[in-house]
């Protein structure tokens, strides 16, 4: 994996606070145009490889503590947004997808009902964040997991705004009383696709955004998780397994994956000692 520039993670993270969309800066400016070939590629390959669904699996809903046939107490509220990640497009049904994988081992963890919901919509950037946070907050959640920040690399949307809309969407959600977990940008560069030396540009711009939207969460009180840097490797060695059969999104074992990474976080956000730092079993 191609290090991750410090001093360009620290401008864009400054830039993004100060609420400038900035500037591509020279190497950027040329990696763009790279990318906006990759960008060609990548629709090509989507078209001639096909999606697994055509829409991710409904998910919403009430999940009960082990055992449990009836809801007693009071439910925890998880809300998911984000884009097709967070959405779970791949996943085979709703058990397998994000959401449900985390309101289940949450309510395993707290013993009371988690009401899940996800506004997470496929295709999002990070400018869709204002619109989801909106709904969201209609449910009045306790708990906001965020997966973001594709979709703003192939789009060629600038580092310094996307930080900023998706800081911007961790404070609304942080000023209504509701704990966040971001996971971060996945590293684009697991996505076999795109081909050499173009998968390396975008893997490299993508794990920059993700240390970038790590600073700007940190400042806005929620917690991030770096899945490019827990779960890049696996990923790309790994590619039969954790992909979906569309290979761009995950499979039901990737998004079991990204359950793990993300669940310590969102037990602590929740106020519950992560006793079980791994869930019981991945999905088959």
């Amino acid at each position: 994996m191609l290090p991750i520039r410090d001093e360009r993670v620290r401008r864009i993270a400054i830039t993004a606070a100060k609420g400038g969309g900035g500037l591509l800066g020279v190497g950027t400016a040329v990696a763009g145009t790279a990318i906006g070939v990759g960008v060609v590629q990548a629709r090509l390959a989507r078209r001639a490889i096909g999606r697994p669904l055509t829409v991710p699996p409904y998910s919403d809903g009430r999940y009960l503590p082990p055992g449990e046939t009836v809801a007693r107490g009071t439910s925890l509220r998880l809300t998911v947004l984000g884009d097709s990640g967070a959405a779970s497009l791949g996943a085979h049904d709703a058990e397998a997808t994000i959401g449900a994988i985390l309101a289940t081992a949450l309510a395993a963890a707290a013993h009371r009902p988690v009401l899940l919901s996800n506004v997470a919509v496929v295709g999002a950037t990070s400018s869709a964040l204002a619109a989801q946070v909106d709904r969201a907050l209609v449910n009045r959640p306790h708990v906001a997991v965020i997966m973001i920040g594709a979709n703003d690399v192939t789009h060629l949307v600038r580092p310094q705004v996307s930080v900023r809309l998706l800081s911007d969407a961790v404070h609304r959600l942080r000023s209504a009383g509701v704990q966040v977990v971001v996971g971060t940008c996945p590293d684009l560069g697991t996505v076999r696709p795109l081909a050499s030396p173009l998968r390396q540009v975008v893997g490299r711009m993508s794990r920059e955004l993700a240390a970038a939207q790590r600073i700007g969460v940190l400042a806005e009180g929620g917690r991030p998780v770096a899945l490019a840097e827990i779960l890049g490797e696996l990923f790309y060695t790994h590619p039969q397994h954790f992909f979906s059969s569309d290979r761009f999104h995950p499979s039901a074992a990737g998004y079991f994956a990204c359950a793990q990474a993300l669940l310590p976080a969102v037990l602590d956000a929740a106020g519950i000692a992560p006793e079980m730092r791994a869930l019981p079993s991945a999905s088959s």
